[in-house]
């Protein structure tokens, strides 16, 4: 049975394996930057589980997260005018895209 998870540093989903070790990170650059990032808080009192992000990062998140809820309200506005299964189907299926985007801390 595979079961999918998500990158600690770049939020991607990975696809477990059976074999081996359980993965952490997608790719060997997502795993370095995860290495330098907790030696960069060595000494500084900030803890180690923190996740620190650049402004124009958070503000993208931010971006992220507002696009998700308008999509959000896009399908409450379709639902309360009686819009159809298939225009449904196609707007919670962008919510649900822009919500696993939004899910990326970098």
């Amino acid at each position: 049975m595979r079961r999918l998870l998500s990158c600690l540093w770049c939020g991607r989903e990975i696809v477990e394996s059976e074999a081996g070790r359980r993965r952490r990170y997608c790719r060997q650059s997502c795993r370095q930057r995860a290495y330098e990032h907790r030696n960069s808080l060595k000494g500084t009192g900030i803890p180690a589980d923190s996740v620190v992000l650049s402004a124009q990062e958070a503000a993208a998140l931010a971006d992220r997260w507002f696009a998700a809820r308008c999509a959000a309200e896009d399908i409450a506005i379709a639902v309360d005018e009686g819009a159809g299964a298939v225009e449904l189907a196609v707007l919670s299926a962008k919510l649900v895209s822009l919500a696993r985007d939004a899910e990326r801390l970098r």
